[in-house]
């Protein structure tokens, strides 16, 4: 089962940070959350754990008209937000990758009508922030 959409670029890991907070806000999304994961693993475990992960951070995105919509339908999908957004680029790599969630997952999990018309919509802006993405790295390769 897949449960993201991914994008690689040609942009530098902090290029591509900075491209995907911009392509979030461009399709109605806040940062909520950012963990550096590679900086957690360095601090908690050590050097080679952080190594072997490379640069990695998980952005907490959320819509918050979206987000009001699916709790409405259904309080208990407040466990599966913010929509987590992955930007990763492991020691060695030549391009970056951006992973979003992929908002049908709630449906899966749901069967609410109305769960299904957010995550739908959710599901478009996140492919749209993602194809902006790409699109941005081609232009600046």
């Amino acid at each position: 089962m897949s449960y993201t959409h991914t994008v690689a670029v040609s942009l530098s890991y902090d290029d591509a940070v900075e491209r995907t907070r911009e392509a979030l806000a461009e399709h109605g999304f806040g940062v909520l959350t950012e963990i550096d994961v590679r900086a957690t693993f360095d601090k908690k475990l050590g050097a080679d754990a952080a190594e072997a992960v490379g640069d990695y951070v998980i952005l907490g995105a959320c819509n918050p008209t979206l987000a009001s919509k699916a709790l409405a339908a259904e309080p208990e999908l407040g466990a599966l937000l913010p929509c987590n957004v992955v930007v990763r680029r492991g020691a060695g790599d030549d391009r970056t990758t951006i992973e979003t969630i992929d908002p049908q997952t709630m449906v899966k999990l749901g069967e609410s009508d109305r769960v299904r018309e957010v995550a739908d919509d959710a599901d478009a802006r996140l492919q749209a922030a993602l194809a902006d993405i790409a699109a941005g790295s081609d232009a600046g390769a």
